[in-house]
């Protein structure tokens, strides 16, 4: 960990066009914490308003907050447009984030022959790169990575220990592949055949753009013809299933145990919460956001906010939930009505049989 001064956060902000103003003492900053956990000389941030009692509370020397928003005196306030985005410049300025170790080219890894690799590469003992890999340079690979025949991989690259990544599939520049990943493994291709199922040569590939981030024990599958497509800029969080032959756009977001099914066509910055769940062979739109544990069923238009199993536009999905939450209660007013229904025609009966 480095130590920073508050006016060379600031300073260092201004360089990556976050304009920032420091609002109290110029101290010495040597972490950074939650509000909860902070303590002094450590810097945390508030971007939700709704953590505002825990700034009054929080011991941290410093924080990160956005225009004028007041924070107490004891606080020296670091003011930015754009508070998570200047916490993560602070995080590498102050932590290095992760510093990956230097092995260089272990000779304890398995490198054919005919595997080209770039310069500066660090491939741990343990690794295996088979026949015509390309390797770009100032990449990282871990112990017990599997590189099969023909994968390409940019520059700048990070995969974390036993990801697998199958033949011919092509990663761009600077994504990282966290532990435990599959990329390019068979799709579920099979056809019916005498109450039995015949396998389909799954023989596509899969191809991840520039600038994406997989999590841990991801499994992206090839497609059965042509390609698996992973935009540029897109994260995956741990534990993602992308189904054979989908397309995924530039700058979007999947959180865990998201499933999509293949030969969907998902557009640009769209953004699954956890556990959502995509039928294969539709078409969802750019900007479009699912809540979590949302069953997609259906083309969704672009910028639509959809919830629920089936997913539904927001709105109605709101209205539908707390209709599901009051049913009991009606339920039981339904039956109060019934009763009071029966009680008064059997008095209005017995009235009328006495006017007889």
């Amino acid at each position: 960990m480095a130590e920073l001064r508050l006016s060379e956060l600031c300073t260092l902000l201004g360089k990556h066009a976050l304009p920032a103003e420091l609002d109290g003492d110029d101290r010495l900053i040597r972490a950074v914490n939650t509000l909860e956990d902070a303590g002094d000389g450590e810097l945390s941030f508030l971007s939700n308003p709704k953590y505002l009692s825990a700034l009054n509370k929080t011991r941290a020397s410093a924080v990160i907050v956005k225009g004028d928003l007041a924070v107490p005196r004891k606080l020296t306030a670091v003011r930015c447009g754009d508070p998570y985005a200047a916490l993560s410049v602070a995080i590498v300025a102050i932590h290095g984030h992760r510093r990956h170790p230097q092995w260089g080219v272990s000779d304890h890894a398995r490198i054919d022959p005919t595997a080209r690799v770039g310069a500066n590469a660090n491939i741990a003992g343990g690794a295996t790169i088979s026949a015509n890999v390309t390797i770009g340079d100032d990449c990282t690979i871990y112990p017990g990575c599997y590189l099969a025949d023909g994968v390409r991989i940019g520059h700048q690259c990070i995969l974390y220990p036993n990801v697998v990544i199958y033949d011919h599939c092509v990663l761009g520049d600077r994504v990282t592949i966290h532990a435990g990943s599959v990329v390019g493994q068979d799709g579920l291709g099979y056809a019916p055949q005498n109450d039995q199922w015949v396998k389909i040569p799954q023989v596509g590939r899969t191809i991840i753009g520039n600038d994406v981030e997989i999590g841990a024990n991801c499994a992206i599958d090839r497609a059965t013809l042509g390609a698996t497509r992973i935009g540029d800029g897109t994260k995956f969080g741990n534990d993602v299933v992308i189904g054979h032959g989908t397309k995924i756009g530039p700058d979007c977001l999947f959180v865990g145990q998201v499933g999509v099914a293949g030969s969907a066509t998902i557009g640009r910055h769209v953004m699954l919460s956890g556990q959502v769940g995509v039928k294969g062979h539709l078409t969802i739109g750019d900007d479009v956001r699912v809540g979590a544990q949302s069953g997609v069923l259906g083309d969704v238009e672009p910028k639509a906010e959809m919830l629920g199993s089936p997913a539904l536009p927001i709105e109605n999905a709101r209205r539908s939930i707390y209709a599901h939450q009051k049913l009991p209660e009606w339920i039981k007013r339904i039956k109060t009505l019934e009763r009071e229904i029966a009680e008064l025609r059997e008095k209005l009966g017995v009235q009328n049989k006495a006017d007889s």
